[in-house]
């Protein structure tokens, strides 16, 4: 088993920055593929960044691509998230999951561990 805890959420004006942060307990996630998602209200989670097992390649949905950062500190056991030009858009609940798996995924069924969420909130 895997607990996910994440923190970092907040209240931030448009343009601005925040840096999510996802603490992993019960075992080692170096070799888990490691996933960040949103869910707005009345919509549904989507895939927003994730770094794969083993050599922690990054990969990013198209509308946070070249703002948003996904990274990893596998002797802390834990995954990052620096978001930067945020705009409203962006308000939602995060949630950081942990895959079984070492390889990349966009999709929600092949994460088996997610964490309670975090708020963020981008004021224009």
């Amino acid at each position: 088993q895997v607990q996910l805890v994440e923190s970092g959420g907040g209240l931030v004006q448009a343009g601005g920055s925040l840096r999510l942060s996802c603490s992993a307990s019960g075992r080692t996630i170096s070799t888990s593929n490691m996933g960040w998602f949103r869910q707005a209200p009345g919509k549904e989670r989507e895939f927003v960044a994730g770094t794969t097992g083993g050599g922690g390649s990054t990969y990013y949905a198209d509308s946070v691509r070249g703002r948003f950062t996904i990274s990893r500190d596998n002797n802390k056991n834990a995954v990052y998230l620096q978001m930067n030009s945020l705009k409203p858009e962006d308000t939602a609940v995060y949630y950081c999951a942990a895959s079984k798996d070492w390889y990349a995924s966009r999709q929600i069924s092949t994460y088996n561990y997610w964490g309670q969420g975090t708020q963020v909130t981008v004021s224009s």
